[in-house]
């Protein structure tokens, strides 16, 4: 059974940083894609990161110079750097992962998804 376990959540101010975790098990992401996305209250799941089973990086533009995604492959973790954060970040991150090596930005291609972990940052 595959799981992923996202941690690393929490309240912080606004310019704080936090880093989410996503755990992988019952399969290896080594070579597939991870993904982050997160979900506002009253808004739709929305796309922030994501890295390539290559590690090429695609990122949402409000997130763009403040978050980082990378893997660490021996670990089978993935990780989202979020520094300065800002109120409008709040929301529940989720991790995700597909089956193959590339990006894709629509969530219904990628296979596997965490439960989600709370980010509340306040002014």
């Amino acid at each position: 059974q595959v799981q992923l376990v996202e941690s690393g959540g929490g309240l912080v101010q606004a310019g704080d940083s936090l880093r989410l975790s996503c755990a992988a098990s019952g399969r290896t992401f080594s070579s597939s894609a991870m993904a982050w996305w997160r979900q506002a209250p009253g808004k739709k799941r929305a796309f922030v990161a994501a890295i390539s089973g290559s590690g090429f990086t695609l990122y949402e533009d409000s997130v763009k110079g403040r978050f980082t995604i990378s893997k660490d492959n021996a670990k089978n973790t993935g990780y989202l750097q979020m520094n300065v954060l800002k109120p409008e970040d709040t929301a529940v991150y989720y991790c995700a992962a597909r089956g193959v090596s590339d990006i894709n930005l629509f969530e219904q291609m990628y296979e596997y998804w965490g439960q989600g972990t709370q980010v509340t940052v306040s002014s």
